[in-house]
């Protein structure tokens, strides 16, 4: 099972895991924010809103960095639906929750899928400089459909 966590998104509303019970939940991890693959890896959840909706998914981004630089980050990308979710203070404690943080300091990059009982149902690790296959995770939840 998951572990249960409350973080601020890029507009300092809180997001609790345990409120999408009943829904599968994509916490896609990112090293950091202001850098290119991050940004791609963020946009493609946006893109993908909608085919995530229509799979009962709830798509989030999560690193360390604060929720201002999230806000203007995701500003900058035009995300307007995708939540960013900031995992700065205790600095990733759910990253590190997850066996996601990296003693540099930031989390691996990773997507991980969280079953409609909130119980872990995929995990990847990508290189640092390797952007996600969005199109791996949608196939992904297609089947589990």
């Amino acid at each position: 099972m998951a572990e249960d966590f409350i973080l601020k998104d890029n507009r300092n509303r809180e997001f609790n895991l345990s409120d999408y019970r009943g829904k599968k939940v994509l916490l896609s991890f990112h090293p950091l924010a202001w850098t290119p693959v991050c940004a791609e890896q963020m946009k493609s959840l946006e893109k993908n809103k909608e085919k995530f909706d229509e799979l009962n998914t709830v798509a989030v981004g999560i690193s360390v960095d604060s929720v201002p630089c999230k806000n203007a980050w995701a500003k900058e990308l035009k995300i307007a639906e995708t939540q960013l979710l900031s995992d700065f203070w205790p600095h990733g404690g759910v990253a590190k929750a997850y066996g996601m943080l990296r003693e540099e300091g930031f989390s691996e990059r990773a997507n991980i899928i969280l079953d409609e009982e909130g119980k872990v149902i995929f995990i990847k690790v990508y290189d640092i400089p390797q952007l996600p296959d969005i199109n791996e995770i949608i196939d992904f939840l297609e089947q589990r459909n």
